[in-house]
């Protein structure tokens, strides 16, 4: 049975780790693509991830979903090692504590905006009731017009918007974000990016982005590059 869980807003706890990742190895057919990589993250704090392509940056983001496990390291999100977890705890782990931005959105057009952003409350148990009042709010305060019954018909900006309404309503302590900025026009990458990088601080979350766009990482209170399997600050530093 699913028990329904009220909805309390964004928090205003004082900083804390939401996110750390020690040791990280994973390695395809003759390429290492993480080679003891290390990342923290806190709350409030944006942490941009940049390098080239094929570098591992997506591969970095899997394993910090529990998507794949990596062959070596920890990594621990909002007080737990997911690397340990059962998959039945990871599911459960992962929807109470992160929250995902893909690249192109990955909305379902058979549902309308305010849906879609619902289903991730509904999937955690939530009230119908308060999953589908708070998907109108956030949608609202994010600029997307709740009464647009097509998600088709949506603008790209619009789109990453209602991606960006769904991972936050189940108030992560954690988002991630994969490019997501690279399939929109540039009006809606600066508009976008600065709503983006604008949310730790309101939400008290910790904030991952992996983008190519200098533009976009310079809006992070971090940036990183991945490197030889390393995650690096500029100037070719080791990450904390």
């Amino acid at each position: 049975m699913i028990h329904a869980t009220p909805f309390t807003g964004p928090s205003t706890a004082t900083a804390r780790r939401v996110l750390t990742a020690v040791g990280l190895q994973y390695e395809i057919p003759g390429r290492t693509l993480l080679d003891s990589a290390e990342l923290s993250v806190e709350s409030g704090e944006s942490v941009a991830i940049t390098g080239p392509s094929g570098s591992g940056k997506s591969t970095l983001l899997t394993c910090l979903l529990g998507l794949v496990r990596p062959r070596a390291g920890q990594i621990e999100i909002a007080g737990k090692d997911i690397t340990r977890l059962s998959q039945g705890k990871l599911a459960s782990h992962r929807r109470d504590t992160i929250g995902m931005v893909f690249q192109f959105a990955e909305l379902l057009n058979e549902l309308s905006p305010v849906e879609n952003v619902a289903l991730a409350a509904l999937l955690k148990g939530r009230d119908r009731k308060a999953a589908y009042g708070r998907a109108e709010e956030l949608l609202t305060d994010l600029g997307v017009p709740v009464f647009r019954r097509d998600t088709a018909d949506l603008s790209g900006g619009e789109r990453q918007r209602t991606a960006l309404a769904r991972a936050l309503i189940n108030e992560p302590a954690l988002l991630l974000a994969d490019e997501p900025t690279g399939a929109l026009d540039e009006d809606n990458r600066e508009s976008v990016a600065d709503l983006l990088f604008s949310l730790p601080a309101r939400w008290n979350c910790g904030l991952v982005v992996v983008t190519h766009d200098a533009s976009v990482a310079a809006r992070a209170d971090r940036q990183l590059e991945l490197r030889h399997g390393k995650l690096l600050h500029q100037g070719g530093t080791a990450s904390v």
